[in-house]
């Protein structure tokens, strides 16, 4: 979901398609909504100079978004060779079939339900694709299944929706689990400062150019969130929806039933930590 607060090294002008670094292009899908907000961003991950391409998140199923993404690949003189999922929600997943068809490409995910092939990605897993390579980092907590890309060569992380360029995440109870999100965002610190990342290539949103900002950012604001809720349960808000009128009520009534979902995560976590 999305929040209000900016954050750190965060552009506010509208997300476009076009390159992003030296090995990253960003097409994006026209599903613009509150909690898409611009759109998915399809990456297309290439080594310079080579004529294959990686695609991560193909997005929704559009044919007119997933030609695009063909075609821009293909004016770059490039053939695409594979696709990876960050995870499966629909808006990053749901094309991947479809897109599999156009571009005879397999798909790997982390679920075994939304490859297309027989190779998946783990932990450790490294992809190599005409001369690129990605790192995969697990990183659960907004759905079981999420994973990071790190793009060491551009100094860059591609995150899906466990960072995005704009606001905060869903942590989509009862899939997604607070205390494996919390963890996911210190894995992330660590390529900041053990790595040497600093760029933050997001499933939504603008990309940001300060990585550790970003993470420190989330965990500040997870933190602050989480204070809140325990807060409001001590003060006799006991129920999901009560803590969500009395937490959120600054926040688009919209986004109110995802809040629901991250506030159910929340109180698990409390719970299980013997906090409430």
């Amino acid at each position: 979901m999305t929040d209000a607060a900016a954050l750190p090294g965060q552009p506010r002008d509208a997300v476009r398609s076009g390159p992003a670094t030296e090995r990253a292009v960003n097409v994006l899908a026209p599903n613009a909504s509150p909690m898409t907000l611009d759109g998915t961003n399809t990456w297309i991950v290439a080594e310079p100079g080579s004529d294959l391409a990686v695609v991560i998140d193909p997005g929704p199923l559009d044919d007119g978004h997933l030609r695009a993404v063909v075609d821009t690949a293909e004016k770059a003189g490039r053939r695409i060779a594979l696709t990876l999922l960050t995870h499966g929600h629909a808006d990053h997943a749901e094309g991947a079939s479809r897109f599999a068809e156009i571009t005879g490409t397999r798909v790997r995910a982390l679920d075994p339900a939304l490859r297309l092939g027989d190779e998946g990605l783990g932990a450790g897993d490294v992809v190599t694709v005409g001369g690129l390579e990605l790192r995969v980092v697990p990183t659960p907590g907004h759905t079981a299944d999420s994973l990071s890309f790190h793009l060491p060569a551009d100094q860059a992380v591609l995150t899906g929706d466990t960072v995005l360029g704009r606001g905060t995440t869903l942590v989509a109870h009862p899939d997604g689990r607070l205390g494996e999100y919390l963890a996911s965002l210190r894995r992330l610190r660590s390529l900041t400062v053990d790595d040497g990342v600093h760029t933050v290539l997001p499933g939504h949103g603008p990309v940001l150019e300060d990585a550790q900002g970003a993470v420190d950012f989330y965990l500040a604001h997870r933190a602050n969130r989480l204070a809140q809720v325990e807060t409001a349960v001590e003060n006799g808000h006991r129920t999901a929806e009560a803590v969500v009128a009395h937490v959120y009520a600054d926040v688009d009534r919209s986004l109110w039933p995802a809040a629901e979902l991250s506030v159910r995560a929340q109180l698990d976590y409390l719970g299980e930590h013997g906090l409430i």
